[in-house]
């Protein structure tokens, strides 16, 4: 009879207007007055950023302020953030649930409350948050929340990637990413050895703490320690205490190997050690160990990477000690577990898995030569980051992006940053919800265009790395046919928001890649519309610049200086070289692995571009010396060669060269000789080795020899390493 009476009493409530609330419901906002308070539990930086970033989003979205108070008085209504000191929640997560007509949020560990604030406008209060300052939020006069409960863990304790939008504050903790120097004292993260014991300091004296390499000690910037000397340890050791004194309350810091593969020390010490651990990186973890013993309150990173990458047989890391393996060397067209390359670190990361549960992956999305360029790796996302979770990584960087302009940055950053967090997530609903929310009604077509290039990569066989160039896939996901229906897809995408101009803009950034790959590959055609190709490259030019792309690669070869020097090394010049076409006759040939190139490409009147990959010709720690023949006799007064300078490459000028003249091919005199200063400098360059006479020369046979520079300078990542040079056309004019 009773529920009788509840059931007809409803009924008439409803029918004269009157609506009961809903069981849990929490109102925050009544017709845009503020009707709920935030309450801190406690007041710490933490819980005030996660009370700022829901108060800022609930003025937005209803106009009104909700007030933030502190103490351990509530009442019905209030949002309650606290900080959980029980350990029952993990680092980074939280707790979200209401509970007598109050929302508690607790955070644990870390920024737990602000994620669980993030969460909570995320999934209840209609917040979309895509890229930097790139979000949407409805517009409500009234505000509620159902009954919840919810908790969430990261599957990573620490999540990283390039994309943090640095002029929008809310981006980084939106998606959950930190950065080293919230993690790693002083920003001591990775390459830490040249700044913890400076070459510059210690190597004249003591050139025995540095690693012994083809016969002698070799101090240097990117040079490794010799880490069986004891005397390496000790100044190590306090050095490192000097450090932790002045930051007393930061943990973790990276001791970590110079940039450079195989500088590790070879010294009859720590080879015996090499070898008895099956890897070098034995000699790194003995050497941590020690370290972690030394300081056992402290956390110490080392790089698994390169020439280390491989666990050692025997000797197993410290709790305190952990691992951060890079699989920079993997191909990308496929998931880690399915190239040969792939598995190469596959097994590493296992054989670490079985030594160590403190594991830290450095994955690589990116193409460090060509940033600006297609990179369609959205398919191994997921299961990358899930054998990642599997065999036991708890720090995870993906580094991608980084720099305006690349392919698809917003959305391989928004993609990456929820599957870090929940590995589990659907990624075809990740990209879909991204696009349509990004790029509004061109998204069905930009979609298309990825479905579509994933294909074709996959059907291809050409591997995907991070040092590519377009031309490597242009009888692949960038042969002609496929260019013509990509560029009808984006057509088609901007013809569809053209009225309006930020996602207008949004698609014009994500063509970049493709008008950019068009342009390298129009370099290496002859047969190229040459007007089309200026109309593009003005295009391009225009493009970058108005929407703030200021560099291509990891170089930071700017926009502007490639379009100016494509002007002058790839379209028509007004005269053309005596040495096109002319034949080859080599006294000192280059590598083998280029030889097969180099019989055409230093006179086939096409030039090298920015990735050492195509077209150029190298020497590995050689001299070069070859004759052309120019097929007939020929008058002349310039003779120049095109050199390739990409450091990161171990790509490096020679010292200089000579040409020298002959019309019988027996007697040769001096045309002229060139020397090359020793540069420096990050950035890639095309840099000639030109020779005029003051009169003019007539010639049929022109000798070119070239002198290298032998070994890798102290300075440079390879030292003690042979160092290449590359070259591409000879002209003569």
């Amino acid at each position: 009879m009773k529920k009788q009476i509840v059931q007809i009493v409803a009924v008439l409530l409803c029918l004269w207007g009157v609506v009961l609330p809903a069981r849990g419901q929490i109102t925050l906002v009544e017709d845009s007055r503020p009707v709920s308070r935030i309450v801190l539990q406690q007041d710490t930086e933490t819980s005030r950023q996660a009370a700022s970033l829901l108060q800022d989003f609930i003025r937005r979205i209803s106009q009104a302020t909700l007030p933030i108070t502190t103490g351990k008085s509530v009442r019905a209504g209030d949002v309650v953030i606290r900080e959980d000191t029980s350990g029952s929640i993990g680092e980074d997560g939280f707790r979200i649930h209401t509970a007598d007509q109050q929302l508690f949020i607790s955070g644990g560990p870390g920024k737990g409350s602000i994620y669980g604030v993030v969460t909570l406008l995320e999934q209840y209060l209609g917040v979309s948050y895509y890229a930097a300052n790139a979000c949407t939020y409805p517009s409500l006069k009234t505000v509620q929340l159902p009954q919840i409960e919810r908790t969430e863990v990261p599957a990573f304790r620490y999540r990283q990637t390039w994309s943090y939008g640095n002029e929008d504050p809310v981006y980084k903790l939106w998606f959950r990413l930190e950065e080293p120097n919230e993690m790693f004292i002083d920003n001591m993260w990775v390459h830490t050895f040249n700044r913890i014991l400076p070459a510059s300091v210690f190597g004249k004296e003591h050139p025995e703490y540095y690693s012994f390499i083809n016969g002698e000690r070799r101090p240097g910037d990117n040079s490794q320690w010799c880490l069986t000397n004891p005397e390496v340890f000790e100044v190590v050791a306090s050095r490192l205490d000097s450090i932790f004194k002045a930051h007393p309350d930061m943990k973790m810091i990276s001791i970590s190997q110079n940039d450079g593969n195989n500088t590790n020390c070879r010294c009859p010490a720590c080879r015996e050690v090499d070898e008895y651990e099956g890897s070098p990186s034995g000699n790194f973890i003995r050497f941590l160990n020690k370290l972690a013993e030394r300081f056992p309150d402290k956390e110490f990173s080392t790089l698994a990477y390169l020439f280390t990458m491989q666990p050692p047989k025997h000797v197993k890391p410290l709790k305190n000690v952990n691992i951060m393996l890079c699989d920079i060397d993997c191909k990308r067209e496929v998931p880690l577990t399915d190239n040969e390359s792939g598995q190469v670190f596959v097994k590493a990361l296992e054989g670490w898995s079985r030594i160590s549960d403190n594991i830290f992956v450095w994955d690589y999305g990116i193409n460090f030569d060509n940033i600006v360029s297609p990179f369609p790796n959205f398919h191994i996302l997921q299961p990358n980051i899930q054998l990642f979770k599997k065999n036991h990584v708890t720090m995870h960087f993906s580094q991608v992006n980084g720099i305006r302009g690349g392919d698809f940055s917003e959305m391989r950053a928004y993609m990456i940053a929820k599957l870090m967090w929940n590995p589990e997530l659907d990624t075809d609903s990740l990209m879909q919800t991204f696009m349509k929310g990004y790029y509004g009604a061109a998204a069905p077509y930009l979609y298309q265009y990825q479905k579509i290039m994933q294909g074709a990569l996959l059907a291809s066989g050409q591997p995907l790395w991070i040092y590519d160039s377009p031309i490597s896939h242009k009888n692949g996901i960038l042969r002609p046919a496929l260019l013509k229906t990509y560029n009808a897809l984006f057509d088609k995408a901007e013809a569809a928001v053209s009225a309006d101009t930020v996602l207008l803009n949004r698609v014009r950034l994500s063509r970049l890649p493709l008008q950019y790959s068009e342009l390298e590959l129009a370099r290496t055609d002859i047969h190229s519309d040459k007007t089309a190709v200026q109309e593009l490259l003005n295009l391009f030019e225009e493009r970058t610049a108005g929407l703030g792309v200021t560099s291509l690669n990891e170089r930071n070869n700017r926009p502007d200086d490639y379009c100016r020097l494509y002007r002058q090394r790839f379209l028509p010049q007004k005269e053309q070289s005596k040495a096109a076409g002319a034949r080859v006759t080599w006294i000192k040939p280059p590598h083998e692995r280029y030889r097969a190139l180099a019989d055409t490409a230093l006179t086939d009147g096409l030039y090298g571009g920015t990735t050492y990959v195509e077209s150029w010709v190298g020497w590995e720690g050689a001299d070069a010396a070859f004759v052309l023949d120019l097929g007939e006799e020929k008058t002349f007064t310039r003779i120049e060669t095109d050199f390739l300078h990409q450091l990161g490459a171990w790509i490096l000028l020679p010292a200089g060269g000579t040409y020298s003249v002959s019309s019988d091919n027996k007697e040769f005199r001096l045309f002229g000789s060139f020397k090359f200063d020793e540069d420096r400098d990050v950035q890639v360059k095309f840099v000639k080795g030109e020779v005029t006479a003051e009169q003019p020369v007539t010639a049929r046979y022109i000798k070119v020899e070239v002198k290298g520079i032998g070994l890798c300078p102290t300075w440079h990542y390879g030292v003690g390493y042979p160092a290449w040079f590359f070259m591409d056309e000879v002209n003569v004019y």
